[in-house]
């Protein structure tokens, strides 16, 4: 197969500013055969993930003055649904973009959307008990104290790439995770960090309107004269705002995988060479 004249390569080492920037640079060409795959594979993931969002900021924000609204019946349900649906998409948009780069190293730069398709399939069942197991652990080493949580999150945010690349089920992905980040971890963490910066950046210029929305009803009601009451401040508009601020933010959670997807293959190249290998053994093979 000839191989796309704007092919990049993932199976090779990268520092930091290297990875930031190839990252962008494959979404700017990869952005529409992704996204229309991301709407086959996620779209109904993302439908009940409006409603859930929808129904939790009802359940949440409609009436700020009840009593005690993190123990009421509605927050429970809405939060439970939430965390599922969350867990539901994030599976299926994880395994849609690691296969998408699979795919596009395996056919050189080229993406069959059959494969595609069929390995999230495949592997919808692994990431969504992978999802589950890594809020787990997270959570549980936040409550023991704050660094072990984010210590661990560092290693799990790889382990989704591990059961795609590498074939491995859960546990095995899990402990895979932590071998590939040994002597890697505050580079993997400054990596991570910058591209979750620049996703907020991007998602608080979306967020502007209804930040100005709530400063002029503020605003509003301080001319007039009354006291600050949560319930003024929160009607249809704000809900609406709230829930179209978070689906902006969960659209762009596709981007950390793309980056996620760089930093494996540079962290396998630096301890495994197979890249470096496949290149040396395909040498003479194109003359």
């Amino acid at each position: 197969m000839n191989q796309n004249p704007n092919y990049i390569q993932f199976k090779e080492q990268r520092e930091l500013g290297e990875i930031i920037s190839i990252t962008f640079k494959f979404i700017r060409e990869n952005y529409k055969p992704l996204l229309k795959l991301l709407v086959k594979t996620a779209g109904p993931a993302f439908v009940l993930l409006i409603a859930a969002v929808t129904y939790y900021s009802y359940s949440t924000l409609s009436n700020p003055l009840q009593n005690s609204i993190f123990s009421s019946g509605n927050f429970l349900i809405s939060a439970g649904i939430l965390g599922l649906t969350l867990l539901l998409y994030y599976a299926v948009v994880n395994g849609t973009v690691h296969h998408y780069i699979k795919s596009y190293i395996a056919n050189k730069g080229e993406v069959v959307s059959e494969q595609v398709i069929q390995g999230v399939k495949h592997d919808f069942a692994k990431l969504f008990g992978l999802g589950i197991m890594v809020w787990i652990i997270v959570l549980f080493a936040t409550i023991l104290f704050i660094l072990p949580g984010i210590y661990v999150s560092v290693p799990l945010s790889l382990a989704a790439a591990i059961v795609v690349y590498r074939n491995e089920d859960v546990f095995d992905s899990i402990s895979e995770s932590f071998s590939l980040i040994k002597n890697n971890w505050w580079t993997t963490f400054f990596t991570l960090f910058i591209i979750w910066i620049i996703v907020y950046v991007i998602s608080l210029v979306f967020q502007m309107p209804l930040i100005i929305y709530t400063f002029f009803k503020a605003f509003t009601s301080a001319q007039e004269g009354s006291t600050a009451n949560m319930s003024e401040m929160i009607d249809w508009i704000y809900i609406f705002g709230t829930v179209l601020s978070s689906l902006i933010q969960y659209i762009l959670y596709t981007i950390p995988p793309i980056a996620i997807g760089f930093i494996y293959f540079h962290l396998n190249e630096k301890q495994n060479f197979t890249g470096t290998y496949e290149t040396i053994d395909n040498l003479g093979k194109d003359d």
